[in-house]
């Protein structure tokens, strides 16, 4: 049927090729940019300095507008929540780097307090990260091992290692290795390269990450059986380690796996028992801290270093010690770990703040949030803190237990400060087996990684192909070359599959169904009502969020301001109806309880039972209108589309549909639709019928619909 009406509607043209077409509509001769115009760019006021100030200092901008009343108490129950969190997490992360447990504290607290000046995003929790704290473990273990500090013991044959000079160079090189991640990371975000980490696609981050945390499993592993095993790095060091492991396993300390066991039990049990009663309780269970308290009991009252040689913590120093210049001399040896250190951290901080900014309405700059990571980094490592990233578990529970702005990280970092000052010296005698109990339950959400490879097998294979690559290379060639070799196979996926993109309006050739671009072609005119939009590349991971930002722009109307204008709206005009509700309830009641006094009827004039209210538009909103009402998407480039550009094209037509402009696609290729019905990019709101086999009919469809829409309402006047 609508095949029928769009030939129907068909205008009447000439079927001109490339070159009549240069005859008839000649292209616009370049146009220079002017002096004035450079001048006018590179101008600078009062205004440009505020925007500046505001841009790299964004608490300046959302604290004066902070809504204490709706936000304060959520903010401090989830500062708290996220707080306790931490201390395990702190210490467990410090033991993987193989650090002192306070440097976890001091991790915890540093970055957590500066990224309330720095960052955007409302929810991200920063702090130790296990990747990220695996990814030091494997330097220290080469770079300061453990041999190096070997004494004997009162001039006898028998040696032990001094952990303290061991402790105090490890740390040393840790700071500089944090100290120069922070450069890096502020550097590049000056120099607005935030973009650089859309390479890193999701495939390869999670492949990435997923590998590590096997990394992150074998290394607690002589924590949980109690044996000592030597220090590997480099190709193949995880499998030197696990072999090793498996040879001493008749070594056992079996109070030390007994230990584990059943605070890995235990800890799973309540998570587990968290998450499905996380609506009901007001805060998660706080098990992890929990099962270190009573631990620590134990530990100390039966003694259970010196009766069953469980290893132990050792000393925690109380107090915060002063900022120390880092030892430049490292910085040769640790470059390329400390660049690979910066660029993990970003992808898997911007990662979860982006998901957080879509699910809650807000926007994060990812060029802002790689210089506040890069600050938290490089103040920090004058503290003796090692490189932080964001977690996905502490994020999580800042959201779920009310946490509305960078506020609760502040809290969350003092509850981190009495730690450090008062209470930290008193988790000298809790066993390690403990803490490498809560790092791999913590691995967990990790491992449920693995179901990507179903996931990508259904809808893209090369995601599939960079996943797999990704988490091989990181296993066999430790995590620093693993990450080169990935991101070197997912830029080649890349040259071989796009090119740089040129977006375009098009508009119609006069007299024929050929469209070009506005801006090159003379004769070229813009349909009246609807924009046409082209992009000369394909669609994926690297290019789809640029695309759709084009999109919004180029269409001529701030579209995400637009949208924020009319939730507003919306929740004003609930607010008024829930009024209107309560006054007519109200009138009823004392109309029933006599109160208008005796022969005096109460008269209530009201639409249809059970009628619908019309549902707002932006006229009935009082809200500007677009100066179009359809948008059509040139397909014809496109020659493959990955699982990231399915969800943002899902976005692009959701964010239209709420301003009133339909989209279509139009030229879309036989395979490419395919892979977006694998995809699930089809549903009740976005069906097969919104495609067309070219932007002529398109066009013909839409004027059509709009012809037929005139023709009902003059019939119904």
């Amino acid at each position: 049927m609508a095949a029928e009406m769009a030939l129907s509607h068909r205008a009447p043209h000439k079927v001109l090729s490339e070159a009549d077409l240069e005859e008839v509509a000649p292209r616009k001769p370049p146009a220079e940019p002017s002096l004035r115009s450079c001048l006018r760019k590179t101008r600078c006021s009062a205004s440009t300095a505020k925007s500046l100030l505001f841009r790299f200092l964004p608490f300046l901008r959302w604290l004066p507008r902070y809504p204490v009343k709706e936000w304060l108490l959520g903010d401090i129950a989830s500062g708290f929540s996220v707080g306790i969190m931490h201390l395990p997490q702190g210490l467990a992360y410090a033991l993987l780097a193989g650090l002192p447990p306070v440097t976890g504290l001091y991790s915890s607290f540093y970055p957590v307090f500066l990224y309330f000046f720095f960052g955007t995003s409302r929810h991200n929790s920063v702090g130790p990260f296990a990747v990220i704290s695996v990814m030091i473990g494997s330097m220290t273990d080469s770079l300061v091992p453990s041999e190096n500090f070997l004494e004997s013991v009162n001039g006898s044959n028998v040696t032990i290692v001094n952990e303290e000079r061991r402790d105090a160079a490890r740390v040393e090189l840790v700071a500089t290795i944090t100290v120069l991640t922070g450069i890096f990371q502020v550097a590049l975000g000056l120099l607005q390269f935030g973009f650089v980490v859309t390479y890193l696609s999701d495939p390869l981050v999670r492949g990435y990450t997923t590998a590590a945390s096997v990394h992150v499993l074998v290394s607690q592993l002589k924590n949980v059986f109690g044996v000592s095993l030597g220090e590997y790095s480099g190709p193949l060091s995880l499998f030197m380690t696990f072999i090793e492991i498996c040879r001493k396993l008749p070594e056992t300390n079996v109070g030390t796996l007994v230990t584990a066991i059943i605070a890995m039990v235990a800890i799973f049990i309540v998570k587990e028992l968290n998450h499905k009663f996380a609506a009901k309780l007001p805060m998660p269970i706080p098990i992890e801290l929990i099962t270190i308290i009573i631990s620590t009991g134990i530990s100390y009252g039966v003694n259970l270093n010196a009766k069953f040689g469980i290893s132990v913590v050792g000393n925690i120093p109380s107090g915060l010690k002063p900022p120390v210049v880092p030892n430049v001399s490292y910085f040769g040896q640790v470059v390329g770990n400390a660049f690979a250190i910066a660029v993990v951290g970003y992808a898997i901080c911007i990662s979860l703040g982006k998901i957080f900014a879509l699910k809650h309405g807000y926007k994060v700059d990812s060029n802002q949030e790689l210089i506040a990571l890069g600050f938290c980094n490089f103040l920090g490592g004058f503290f003796q803190c090692f490189a932080i990233s964001c977690s996905m578990s502490r994020s999580l529970v800042q959201e779920s237990t009310g946490g509305n702005s960078q506020v609760a990280g502040v809290i969350a970092s003092l509850v981190i400060l009495v730690t450090i000052l008062k209470i930290g010296e008193l988790f000298r005698d809790l066993p390690k087996a403990i803490l490498a109990a809560i790092i791999i339950i913590n691995l967990k959400g990790m491992f449920k990684q693995f179901n990507d490879l179903r996931t990508l097998w259904k809808s893209n294979r090369v995601d599939l192909m960079v996943w797999v690559v990704t988490f091989v290379a990181t296993l066999l060639l430790n995590l620093d070359i693993g990450l080169g070799a990935a991101v070197a196979f997912g830029l080649l996926t890349v040259i071989f599959r796009t090119q740089l993109p040129h977006y375009s309006i098009l508009g119609r050739i006069p007299d024929t169904d050929v469209y070009r671009d506005v801006a090159e072609y003379q004769m070229a005119q813009e349909v009246p009502g609807v924009k046409i939009f082209r992009s000369s590349s394909t669609l994926y991971f690297a290019n789809v969020e640029l695309y759709a930002e084009t999109l919004k722009k180029k269409s001529g109307i701030n579209v995400d301001r637009l949208i924020e204008k009319k939730k507003k709206a919306l929740k004003k005009l609930k607010k008024q109806q829930k009024k209107a509700e309560k006054e007519k309830a109200k009138r009823k009641k004392d109309a029933e309880d006599g109160l208008n006094g005796p022969g005096v009827a109460v008269i209530e004039v009201s639409g249809a039972e059970g009628s619908v209210p019309p549902e707002p538009t932006l006229r009935t909103l009082g809200l500007p209108q677009p100066g179009f009402h359809a948008i059509v998407l040139d397909f014809s480039p496109v020659s493959f589309v990955d699982t990231v550009s399915i969800k943002i094209l899902k976005n692009t037509f959701r964010d239209f549909h709420e301003i009133e402009v339909d989209v279509f696609v139009a030229g879309c290729p036989g395979p490419v639709l395919a892979q977006l019905e694998r995809g699930n990019f089809f549903s009740s709101a976005i069906t097969k019928h919104s495609f067309f086999p070219s932007v002529h009919n398109a066009i013909v469809h839409i004027s059509g619909e709009r012809r037929q829409a005139a023709v009902d309402l003059s019939t119904r006047m």
